[in-house]
C-alpha cells in the first residue's frame, strides 16, 4: 500500500441542509400548493403521501417526473400526521442532499484513496441509521448507500443520533441496490455481505482493496438477491446466548476491522 493511501484523510464534503418547521420531530410540508412548490424547488423529498381520492394529478405527475416515491393513503393516516389543513398531500423533506454514487467513487479514485462504501439493506430504524452514519464517518468511509424505498427516513432523529456525521459523509439513494452493486463491482470494488449465513469470519476477509460492505436489518438480514451477488460473505464470531448484534454495532465491528487492516 502506498504512503498516500496509508495516511489518507477521511473523505469529507460539506452539504447544505434544508430543514422545515418541526412537528413531532419530523420534517414535512403539507397542502397542495406547498407540496407543489417543494416539488418544483428541487429539494430532496424522502416520500410523498397523498390521499387516495386526491383529484389533483399535477402533484402525481410532477412526483413521477422527478422519480419521487408516492404513497396513496387513507385520509385518516394524513390526519394522524397533522391536524392542520393538509388538503390531502404531505411531503416529507430530507434533512440532507443526496450524493451520486458514481461521482463519489470517481472522486475517491481521483484522490488516490481506496474506496470503502457501506450499503444498507432494509434498515428502517432511524436511530440505527444515525448511529451507523456516525461510525462510518468516524472510520473515514466514503459513502453510505441506501435504497430509494424501504430505508430509514433521514430526519431530525437521524441527524441527532449521527452527532452531525450526516453533514459530512455522502449518502447515495439508489433506485436498485442490485444495480448499485453491479456498478460498484464494475468499478473494481469487492462486495462483502456481513451475514450470519456463513462460517467465514469477518477477520478472515481482506479489506485492503476497494470494498463495499453490505449490512442488513436485525429482523430480515440482507436480501437473498444481494447475498447471491456478493463476492464474499463474512460473519461476526459470537459465543453468547443472544442471537445477533445490533446492526450499528455490527457496522462498527466490520468497518473498523477494515480500517485496522488498512493501517
Amino acid at each position: 500500500m502506498s504512503e498516500e493511501n496509508e495516511s489518507r484523510p477521511p473523505f469529507k464534503r460539506p452539504f447544505k441542509h434544508f430543514t422545515t418547521p418541526k412537528t413531532d420531530n419530523k420534517e414535512f410540508v403539507f397542502g397542495v400548493q406547498s407540496v407543489l412548490e417543494t416539488l418544483r424547488s428541487g429539494k430532496e423529498i424522502d416520500r410523498l403521501l397523498v390521499q387516495r381520492e386526491l383529484g389533483n394529478t399535477e402533484i402525481l405527475d410532477l412526483a413521477r417526473e422527478k422519480g419521487i416515491q408516492v404513497q396513496k393513503v387513507p385520509l385518516e393516516k394524513l390526519n394522524r400526521i397533522t391536524r392542520k389543513n393538509h388538503q390531502g398531500a404531505i411531503a416529507f423533506v430530507s434533512a440532507i442532499h443526496y450524493a451520486k454514487l458514481e461521482n463519489v467513487i470517481a472522486d475517491t479514485f481521483e484522490k488516490g484513496q481506496i474506496p470503502l462504501v457501506i450499503i444498507l439493506d432494509r434498515i428502517t430504524d432511524v436511530r440505527n441509521f444515525g448511529a451507523i452514519a456516525r461510525t462510518a464517518e468516524c472510520a473515514g468511509a466514503h459513502a453510505i448507500v441506501i435504497p430509494a424505498r424501504g430505508a430509514a427516513q433521514i430526519n431530525a432523529d437521524a441527524m441527532k443520533t449521527s452527532s452531525g456525521a450526516l453533514n459530512f459523509i455522502p449518502v447515495c439513494r439508489e433506485d436498485s441496490l442490485l444495480q448499485a452493486v453491479d456498478f460498484l463491482q464494475n468499478s473494481g470494488l469487492k462486495v462483502i455481505a456481513c451475514t450470519e449465513k456463513t462460517k467465514n469470519s469477518v477477520y478472515a476477509v481482506d479489506y485492503s482493496s476497494p470494498v463495499a460492505i453490505i449490512l442488513g436489518s436485525e429482523e430480515d438480514g440482507i436480501s437473498d438477491e444481494l447475498i447471491r451477488k456478493a463476492d464474499e460473505l463474512a460473519a461476526i464470531p459470537q459465543s453468547g446466548q443472544v442471537g445477533s448484534l445490533n446492526v450499528s454495532v455490527a457496522t462498527g465491528v466490520i468497518v473498523f476491522e477494515a480500517i485496522r487492516q488498512r493501517i
